[in-house]
């Protein structure tokens, strides 16, 4: 993993129905972002927010997608921003935001590959289209929207369709898949881990599983991690919770398998929404996992600032 890190605000909320997810990257730099992977030696990049506009909450488009041009329009912002950050060589890391915003961070990733892949961790697939959504949310969306499925509106993003093949994707922590998205998991026999997996198997082996699956196949790998993917009772300001995820604890042992493998090329952190929050435990949870990602050991209370240090990398 590159030593040079980008930092850069998403602060969308439009993909969805609760207030809130806007003012998720700035509570996670509240919560010391930069000051915790300052320590580690990392040369850090604050790029500030894209700007997202304004629009009224559950407008929905003819082809049922709520706030779709405002979202499409941030997303395109996005793109480019992220797109510019990889050209400089420096790793990307983009914070949520609604999940709605990782297609305008992998549109501005994937062109940079010939075969990018994708560990999805989250408590959704966010496959559906607007044939199959339920609530017409553009952040149950995007993955779909990735792959090339879906309106040109949204799959277009970038200027370029698709962005990542099913088999390039793997999913961590689902367990609430509407039936579209159950269909398409099935028909493109995608790599899936459900919770139950995790506590089968643990989740370093379903990491080391993952990364050997992507690394065969892709020269450059994406996080996208969405904290409902975590126990809700562990981390409660998440718009969308769903019983039954992946433990905090789990959470962190995964990420910190992802930095010792160096294949992580970029990494985005979605869905915290500091009003559902508890005092800070999400958005200060979430800056513990980012540091795990760029090497910070776990010990003690992992949710106090100072209770992690540096790991080495196994190369």
């Amino acid at each position: 993993m590159k030593q040079k890190i980008s930092i850069l605000g998403a602060p969308m909320w439009l993909g969805q129905t609760r207030y809130g997810t806007n003012m998720g990257p700035d509570a996670l730099r509240s919560a010391g972002l930069i000051k915790r992977l300052e320590k580690l030696k990392l040369d850090v990049a604050d790029m500030g927010n894209i700007s997202v506009g304004i629009a009224g909450p559950g407008k929905r488009t003819g082809e049922n997608m709520k706030n779709a041009k405002t979202v499409v329009n941030a997303n395109e912002r996005l793109a480019a921003k992220v797109s510019n950050i990889v050209k400089s060589g420096s790793f990307p890391l983009v914070l949520g935001g609604d999940h709605s915003i990782a297609m305008g961070t992998i549109a501005g990733i994937a062109r940079h590959y010939q075969n990018l892949g994708v560990i999805w961790y989250d408590a959704h697939a966010d496959m559906n289209t607007p044939q199959t959504s339920p609530s017409g949310n553009i952040h149950g969306m995007p993955l779909a929207a990735c792959m090339g499925l879906g309106p040109a509106l949204l799959k277009n993003i970038g200027g370029y369709c698709p962005k990542v093949k099913a088999e390039n994707i793997v999913l961590i922590g689902v367990r609430d898949i509407d039936p579209g998205e159950k269909a398409l998991i099935a028909n493109t026999n995608m790599k899936t881990y459900s919770p139950e997996d995790v506590k089968q198997w643990g989740i370093v082996t379903v990491m080391q599983e993952a990364i050997a699956y992507l690394s065969e196949r892709c020269d450059g790998i994406h996080l996208s991690f969405d904290l409902d993917g975590i126990d809700p009772r562990e981390i409660p300001g998440v718009g969308t919770p769903v019983a039954g995820g992946i433990s905090y604890h789990d959470s962190l042992l995964g990420v910190q398998r992802l930095f010792q493998s160096g294949k992580i090329t970029s990494a985005e952190f979605v869905e915290v929404n500091p009003l559902l929050d508890r005092g800070q435990i999400t958005a200060g949870s979430t800056v513990n996992l980012i540091g795990a990602l760029f090497g910070e050991a776990l010990s003690g209370d992992m949710r106090q600032e100072d209770s992690m240090q540096p790991v080495p990398r196994v190369i």
